[in-house]
């Protein structure tokens, strides 16, 4: 009797690692209880009372995400906005303070939320997420756009191509080349090498959707 053949498991993606949180706030209670609720959460949360101890935190830690409040002694939540976005940390406030101008200058610095305490921490965990899934976007985005230009100073052929869809197509610049880059992945070859052949041959042109 033939022993039957054992089967392998299959491969289990590794786990991922649980978004991290720098939450900046001068009141301790409030740092906290809402360090506390995100750690329930299931996120991985690190604190800091002063835009100082932040710059540490990010020093010995990278945060996904920072939460922020507005006013604290010594630096304000805004300065320290500003410097995580010249560092490109995305973040959002969580502040007592709803006044029309701070908010306003909340968003030109490029924040990604603006939430008005008190919050529960189911609404937090929301606003947290559809922050972190819009500064992915912004991410992919900004590759997509560093590509580009790389592309295009680097290849006539791209610069090129990339020109004949956005005619052919009726396309942005940018949608052109994600269709290129796309049409290239497919075909499992660099993008210079299609976008000379596409140049060469009108009839490819039309294979690029």
């Amino acid at each position: 009797m033939t022993a039957p053949v054992a089967r392998r498991p299959g491969k289990r993606e590794p786990p991922r690692e649980p978004p991290r949180v720098l939450v900046v706030d001068d009141d301790r209670l409030v740092l906290a209880t809402v360090a506390d609720g995100l750690r329930e959460a299931g996120y991985a949360v690190d604190t800091a009372e002063s835009a100082e101890q932040a710059r540490e935190r990010v020093a010995q830690a990278r945060p996904d995400i920072a939460l922020l409040d507005v006013r604290m002694p010594g630096e304000s939540g805004i300065a320290l906005a500003r410097w995580l976005r010249r560092h490109e940390i995305p973040f959002l406030f969580l502040t007592a303070y709803g006044d029309a101008a701070i908010v306003r200058e909340a968003v030109e610095e490029g924040a990604l939320g603006y939430l008005i305490k008190p919050v529960d921490i189911p609404q937090l965990v929301a606003a947290l997420e559809a922050a972190l899934q819009r500064a992915e976007d912004i991410r992919r985005l900004r590759e997509t756009e560093a590509q580009l230009q790389r592309a295009l100073s680097g290849s006539r052929y791209t610069s090129m191509a990339v020109g004949l869809i956005m005619e052919r197509h009726r396309l942005t610049e940018k949608e052109a080349f994600e269709r290129l880059r796309r049409f290239a992945r497919s075909q499992r070859r660099r993008i210079d090498e299609v976008a000379e052949e596409l140049v060469r041959s009108e009839e490819l042109v039309n294979l690029v959707k």
